[in-house]
């Protein structure tokens, strides 16, 4: 057997340092090492705080109530407890108001007076097209829920708005938890758009946005400007974070520009690769995790 003699010399050096080694094997200390006293040495205190307690398992049967708005799509879990406390919840006809209440599959859940049901959650990207509102407060007028009313049978509903002139990226879920995290503005979610303006940008304005420029008293928060490449100066292209697709335009306004056309070509890792105009596909595993990890 062959012996790592480097090994074995720093392991046989630490063992002499300890003071206490040939007494303590003596002694009949198994191992020859002396039993340390854990609250002298700050030991376990300092090792308390590098473990991580794994949550446990609940015993109890059935789904808890928070969970189970959340899963309906209605709200996030956080904005459950809120709905809740506020007696807007009924199981089985009574309010509850009791957090960390559970309801079982044969119970019956309302929120304002209506019955909800845990969904399997779906999530569904749409290239949306210009001219399509992404509301349903004008019947008149195309919305996006038309171009996707027949996907699945769950309900879903956009994750954030596009303005009728604005196309591009629109994501669909019924994930309540998880539209709410994309459009918490402390998330920074990744956005870029493709946008056509009446003129040529010029330089010196291109560099005004690079820098910051404050708007009624706001500073559109900015993250990349650049000219497309092949393509005239007046179509750029712009990354933002935090804010509206209509700081953009108040910004441009700002200038003296006008925004012919603006088209969402990245949201949060997605893209538009393999979505023709007004059509949609669901995310695979992979993206939604992506999603989830934000």
């Amino acid at each position: 057997m062959r012996i790592d003699l480097a090994n074995f010399a720093q392991i046989w050096q630490m063992e002499r340092k300890n003071k206490n080694f040939n007494k303590n094997k003596k002694e009949g200390h198994k191992g020859g090492f002396n039993k340390v006293d854990n609250k002298k040495s700050g030991f376990k205190k300092t090792f308390a705080k590098r473990i991580s307690k794994k949550p446990v398992k609940s015993d109890k049967p059935g789904m808890r109530l928070n969970q189970f708005i959340a899963h309906s799509g209605i709200s996030s879990r956080r904005e459950a407890d809120n709905l809740i406390k506020a007696g807007l919840v009924q199981v089985n006809g009574k309010i509850v108001v009791e957090m960390g209440f559970r309801v079982m599959p044969t119970d019956t859940v309302k929120f304002n007076n209506e019955i909800i049901v845990s969904e399997t959650k779906r999530y569904l990207l749409l290239n949306k097209p210009k001219d399509y509102l992404t509301s349903t407060d004008d019947p008149k007028k195309k919305n996006v829920y038309e171009l996707v009313a027949k996907a699945c049978k769950e309900r879903l509903y956009p994750v954030g708005k596009l303005d009728r002139i604005t196309s591009g990226l629109l994501l669909f879920t019924n994930d309540g938890e998880l539209s709410k995290k994309l459009t918490y503005p402390k998330q920074r979610v990744k956005k870029i758009y493709h946008i056509t303006l009446d003129k040529n940008l010029k330089t010196t304005d291109m560099n005004k946005i690079k820098e910051g420029v404050s708007v009624d008293g706001y500073v559109a928060d900015i993250e990349t400007i650049s000219y497309v490449q092949n393509s005239p100066k007046k179509e750029v292209g712009i990354e933002i974070h935090i804010g509206k697709n209509s700081t953009l335009k108040n910004l441009f306004a700002h200038l003296g520009y006008k925004i012919v056309r603006m088209d969402r070509v990245y949201f949060g890792g997605l893209t538009k690769k393999d979505i023709p105009r007004g059509r949609h596909r669901f995310l695979n595993d992979k993206e939604i995790s992506m999603l989830k990890m934000i």
